[in-house]
């Protein structure tokens, strides 16, 4: 039996001592963040990938270690259990192994079976399998036993039949066979319910639609489930017609393997074959379909989460614009457009309403007051939410930039998903407890635009909406992988102690909320932290913590020029060697890359700094507390491209990938409306994996190939050589390239869709993906899959 360190070891590719010296540091409470950047000698130098993978198949692991100890002690007390039982248990490596060998025991509520051997019939149950020449009615006679009903031969056949339906089905050998068997020749079929056409007019490529089990990406499943959820569709389980009319059945057959019988016209085989063929079909059938197709719902719901967790990462690591004096645009008609302007700390100098748009029209007054506004305060950055009058608005700012041509200012379109879910958050309410809502939604709009990440982890990531389904899935699993994406992205930044907020330091290895807010009031009490070492003041901030957070945690301009960096304080004795040994301050070396690259950092490893500390050390002086996120950039969105009816056909546009899903990525065009570039139409060679070619954030050009008024569907291509399709009179022109799987695209603030709607296009809040794409997506979908799958 292979212990959970050699397990891991196989399945992450690396050596058991990496994986025993990296569970050692996850057992005393240190971090995946830390280990990955700090204890890379320990363990042999696994990434932050590898580090959660190892997190989370070690919590499996464990968990089944336990449950097999509870499966064997209760085998024990039960004075059931055999060497060849144990073994078995003791060599299953998944929990539906460990599940399937425990049934038998398993303490359960009374069965038919058990009413049966409470009769005393398993005798005849027995000898009926054992020897069946026998006469079953005329054996059955001397069964009859008034006390428990069994008052003919019939009765005493229908118990004996539940005896052995139940022993068979509780097989772990045949469980496994035909587990096996289903998952790779059955089918997933969908059909609509009776009378919901209508109703269920977004489901409708699935009316009758039928994949493999194994096969099925996790969008069509997770369609097929909302499908069924809202009574739209009946889901099941199917073998292909040729097996599922074979005779026998193939999973009846097994049943009589298993059994070790066969029909040979003996007296009692005609019973015994309704024995089998019950035992598949009323104890094995739908227990089976319910497992597998919760198998298939299972792996739908975890690449679902994968999508999720790449694209939040995608967006927290976007661009930050700067520390910049920004103005914050909540747009709106009959309620004006919202206006702060926060300094470039992100602290709120002024807020107001205009209202240039319909109703009331004041453009004149509301240029004057937006440009007196960036006068007074020197802005340089206008931060515009996408939502409602959103590109109207754009033009107003763009105004304010013409007429300020000496004061350079920069306008930018920004998402709003979750502003609403901030602005009502208590959060908010604590930040700004004499501010509207409505205003506090600007302001995250506005610093959003400065530093996305360090805004971001104010909300829920689950309502950030840059997933595919995300109210479909698992949440606790949804908020765990979400919760490492954050704290990943968060501590590969680091943050500045004296500026950053309590829910950012939150999010920091090693701290939590209750520390993080202890060093914010000691910030306010005792004003900016001069040095690390400060830190260990905080209340509650002990060795532990300081050793897994200070790394991560930097003092821009403190005493000592190495609380900048992301070198952690245990190592700064290294650096303080290596100013003694060339005979220079310590704080020349910082940036000093031309000295820097002439050290050999071999020179300097000891028994407890290795040459990848030493290496990272270095590096890290070259340009201490860089950020790791691309250089800022904004799309330049069309000039008189404002609404769906201004786009055409083969009209070339920038934009900004908004999602990515498995079928596509969704781009802003700034008409309100994000379109689909289908994964066929992203690059000029096939894409298997539209992650590959592009993330959330990214500027990319696109071209219009078709654009449905009705539905509010637009279809992009970035294959510049694509041409629409001219369709037949009365047809809606389509793209050549599979039709796009054309959904529209609607980000809203507080529902968190980014990008992805339900089935049908219609915009539903808290994300989804999409059930109908077109016929000839699917079909081009289902083929590459066929294809890849032979």
């Amino acid at each position: 039996m292979r212990s959970i360190e050699q397990i891991i070891a196989e399945e992450i590719g690396c050596q058991e001592r990496q994986v025993n010296a990296a569970v050692a540091l996850l057992d005393e409470g240190s971090t995946v963040p830390f280990i990955a950047r700090y204890r890379k000698e320990v363990t042999g130098g696994l990434d932050d990938t590898q580090l959660r993978n190892l997190e989370e198949r070690l919590r499996y692991l464990r968990e089944m270690e336990e449950r097999r100890e509870t499966i064997l002690k209760s085998i024990t007390e039960q004075e059931k259990l055999t060497p060849e039982l144990e073994k078995a248990i003791k060599a299953a490596d998944t929990k539906t192994r460990l599940e399937d060998l425990y049934l038998p025991y398993k303490p359960k509520r009374r069965t038919r079976a058990q009413i049966a051997r409470e009769a005393g019939l398993e005798p005849l149950a027995n000898s009926l399998i054992d020897d069946p020449t026998q006469d079953p009615e005329a054996l059955a006679a001397g069964y009859l036993n008034e006390e428990h009903k069994i008052a003919t031969a019939k009765d005493a056949l229908d118990g004996a039949k539940q005896i052995l339906m139940e022993r068979f089905a509780e097989d772990a050998e045949l469980l496994t066979r035909l587990r096996t068997f289903l998952w790779d020749k059955g089918q997933i079929q969908a059909k609509v319910v009776e009378g919901k056409e209508k109703d269920g007019a977004k489901f409708s490529d699935y009316f009758d639609h039928s994949e493999t089990l194994k096969g099925i990406p996790s969008h069509r499943a997770l369609a097929l489930f909302r499908g069924r959820n809202e009574g739209i569709l009946h889901v099941s389980m199917v073998l292909p017609e040729e097996l599922e009319n074979a005779q026998p059945h193939p999973c009846e057959a097994m049943v009589t393997a298993v059994a070790d019988w066969q029909h040979a016209g003996r007296a009692a085989d005609d019973w015994l074959k309704e024995v089998m063929r019950w035992t598949w079909k009323i104890k094995l059938n739908t227990h089976l379909e319910t497992e597998l197709l919760g198998r298939v719902r299972e792996m739908g719901e975890e690449e679902a989460i994968q999508v999720f967790a790449r694209n939040l990462k995608s967006l927290l690591m976007a661009s930050p614009a700067g520390p910049k004096c920004t103005m914050g645009l909540d747009p709106g008609l009959r309620t004006g457009v919202k206006v702060v302007v926060v300094d470039a700390t992100g602290k709120l100098l002024e807020h107001t309403t205009i209202f240039p748009h319909q109703p009331k029209k004041q453009w004149d007054q509301s240029l004057s007051k937006l440009t007196a506004l960036s006068k007074q305060h020197g802005v340089e950055l206008i931060a515009i939410g996408n939502g409602t009058a959103s590109r109207e608005t754009d033009k107003l700012a763009g105004e304010v930039v013409k007429l300020l041509k000496d004061q350079p200012i920069q306008k930018i379109i920004v998402s709003e998903a979750g502003a609403s879910v901030y602005s009502a958050s208590e959060m908010a309410a604590l930040e700004f407890p004499e501010l509207d809502v409505s205003f506090r939604g600007a302001v995250s709009i506005a610093r959003r635009l400065q530093d996305p990440l360090a805004e971001l982890v104010k909300i829920d990531p689950k309502a950030i909406g840059v997933g595919q389904y995300q109210h479909d899935v698992s949440q606790v699993k949804l908020s765990r992988s979400l919760d490492t994406v954050v704290e990943d992205c968060v501590n590969s930044v680091g943050v500045d102690v004296n500026t950053a907020s309590a829910p950012l330091l939150a999010r920091i290895a090693g701290l939590n909320s209750t520390i993080a807010g202890n060093i914010v009031s000691f910030r306010e009490k005792n004003g900016a932290f001069a040095s690390r070492a400060n830190l260990k003041l905080v209340p509650r901030l002990g060795d532990k913590t300081f050793e897994q957070a200070a790394g991560f945690l930097r003092i821009m301009n403190g005493e000592n020029p190495l609380d900048r960096s992301s070198v952690h304080p245990e190592a700064y004795p290294v650096v303080e060697r290596i100013a003694e040994q060339h005979g220079r301050p310590l704080k020349d070396l910082v940036g000093d890359v031309p000295f820097l690259k002439k050290v050999n950092a071999a020179d300097f490893t000891d028994d407890n700094f290795g040459l990848p500390t030493v290496t990272d050390i270095l590096s890290e002086l070259e340009k201490p507390g860089r950020d790791p996120r691309p250089e800022f950039k904004a799309a330049v969105l069309k000039e008189g491209v404002e609404t769906l009816k201004d786009l055409k056909q083969n009209m070339i546009l920038e934009g900004t990938v908004t999602n990515v899903t498995n079928f596509g990525a969704f781009v802003d065009v700034g008409v309100h409306q994000d379109g689909l570039v289908h994964v066929s139409a992203l690059a000029d060679k096939f894409v298997e994996d539209p992650h590959q070619v592009v993330a959330p954030g990214d500027i990319v050009k696109v071209k219009v190939l078709d654009v449905d008024l009705d539905r509010k569907r637009i279809s992009l291509t970035m294959r510049m050589g694509d041409q629409p399709t001219e369709k037949p009179s009365g047809q809606r022109p389509t793209s050549n390239r599979a039709n796009q799987a054309n959904k529209g695209n609607n980000p809203r603030r507080g529902g968190g869709n980014g990008g992805a709607q339900r089935a049908g296009g219609q915009p539903q809040g808290g994300g989804g993906t999409f059930a109908d794409l077109f016929a000839k997506a699917k079909e081009e979908k289902q083929k590459k899959d066929s294809k890849k799958r032979s």
